[in-house]
This record gives structure tokens, sequence and C-alpha cells, in this order.
């Protein structure tokens, strides 16, 4: 699996996430269902804790790869931000 695969994977399943709580969102907020929110929040409950893992997996990338790096100035170069 190439490492765009991986990444469109994670948004993916994101968004299949929120798919399959759609029915829960629309059973409280238009019928009133209480037992529909009750769903709703462990819903969003799980939600939460998927973005905790991308946020946590998207730091170990950046440390791993070194993209937090800045580039190095070329000495010849000219700047009027000096």
């Amino acid at each position: 699996m190439k490492k765009t695969d991986a990444e469109f994977n994670r948004f993916q399943e994101l968004l299949q996430m929120v798919k399959n709580f759609e029915n829960n969102f629309l059973e409280f907020y238009k019928k009133g269902n209480k037992s529909a929110g009750v769903r709703l929040r462990k819903n969003m409950q799980t939600i939460r804790a998927f973005a905790k893992n991308v946020r946590f997996e998207v730091q170990d990338l950046r440390k791993n790869k070194g993209l937090n790096k800045k580039k190095k100035k070329n000495k010849n170069q000219i700047s009027i931000f000096q």
C-alpha cells in the first residue's frame, strides 16, 4: 500500500464513520428520539477518539520524517527580512 493510499484510507474511515452515524443524528434532531441521542453521544465520542489518534499519527510523522525542520538559508541569498 502506498503512503497516499494509507492517508486516503484514514480520511475514508472518518467519512464512513460520519455516514454511519447519520441515522442517529436524524432520529434525535428531527424526531426527538432520546435513545438516538444517547447513541449519538457515543458516536461523537468515537469520532473524538479517532481524531485524537490521527493527531498523534500526524505528530509522529512530523517528528520521524523531519517535516518540521526549517529550510537552511542560503548564505548568498539576500533577504529584506533580515
